[in-house]
């Protein structure tokens, strides 16, 4: 019986379309993880792969430099993390100069944690752009740029309500957004719910879901617990036992996110957005999992 259910599911390689997101190095031992997660994921032909800013742009010159490498060592197109965190417009612009004159044409315009962490108060620079839509105007002053922009589907965290939610990714979006990237989410049908608020809004961009491989569950629901993404039960039963198994912990991981990928694909999402924390293992397996293949097999699979 499961065999032949899995039969009739369709190959959904060539309905998927996915980008990769990637933070900065500290160190020396990290760099060569960034590095080897790269080299893996490239043959993937990701529409585009992004590079974060840390909390209140600590990690600003360090993400210049992996967009830079990456648009100069690989075939992919990098997306830079800008943020208006504890930073003047003078010095936003000059960012945004210093990108574009590097060849960069694609941003993920974010507010922004601040410095101290997410759940840490929000104060806008005196003299700074005051939140995303703010920002992705600035942006959109200085070129024809592809821009990315941050949505909620259980909504922002520091929103009171969903209404004044949208309203802020309504006004990225009137500000010249492309898309939107959501946070991370477990339950499908809230994403759909979400997609459904958006569109009565008069919002058309994509809505591409953002999904999180689960290398640690323990971290990812404290994570979740602090920006304000539900762990269901039955995602929590899924790890229970497994703390000190890493192997079956990987396993699992898979197995949900590509049953999450599968489930929206299935219901017309066909761009996912992964949030790689800088590991192969787990995406490389999901795109199997989901029947994407490195170019240079599906090419070999073309000409057979």
């Amino acid at each position: 019986m499961l065999q032949s259910r899995l039969s009739r599911r369709p190959d959904m390689g060539d309905r998927v379309r996915v980008s990769f997101e990637f933070f900065p190095p500290k160190n020396d031992e990290m760099e060569t993880r960034l590095w080897e997660t790269v080299k893996r994921l490239e043959p993937f032909a990701p529409r585009f792969v992004s590079v974060t800013y840390g909390a209140g742009g600590s990690t600003r010159e360090r993400t210049q430099r992996t967009v830079t490498r990456i648009k100069a060592e690989t075939s992919l197109t990098p997306a830079a993390h800008m943020t208006c965190v504890d930073a003047s417009r003078g010095e936003v612009d000059a960012v945004i100069a210093d990108f574009a004159r590097s060849g960069i044409r694609n941003f993920v315009a974010l507010r922004g944690d601040p410095r101290e962490g997410v759940g840490a108060s929000y104060r806008p620079h005196d003299d700074g752009y005051a939140n995303g839509a703010e920002l992705v105007a600035a942006l959109r002053r200085a070129g024809d740029f592809d821009i990315s922009v941050s949505a909620y589907p259980e909504k922002h965290p520091e929103s009171p309500d969903f209404a004044t939610d949208i309203d802020m990714l309504k006004r990225k979006v009137d500000a010249g957004a492309t898309r939107a990237i959501t946070q991370f989410f477990f339950d499908n049908d809230t994403y759909e719910r979400y997609v459904e608020r958006v569109r009565r809004a008069g919002i058309l961009v994509p809505i591409v879901p953002g999904v999180l491989p689960i290398h640690n569950f323990a971290q990812v629901a404290n994570f979740a617990s602090r920006c304000g993404a539900h762990v269901p039960a039955w995602l929590a039963r899924r790890f229970e036992g497994l703390a000190g198994d890493p192997q079956t912990h990987m396993l699992v991981a898979a197995a949900v996110a590509a049953e999450q990928v599968h489930d929206l694909v299935e219901r017309g999402v066909g761009d996912f957005h992964f949030y790689t924390m800088n590991r192969a293992d787990l995406p490389v397996a999901i795109c199997h999992m989901i029947g994407l293949r490195p170019a240079e097999q599906r090419q070999a699979l073309s000409a057979a």
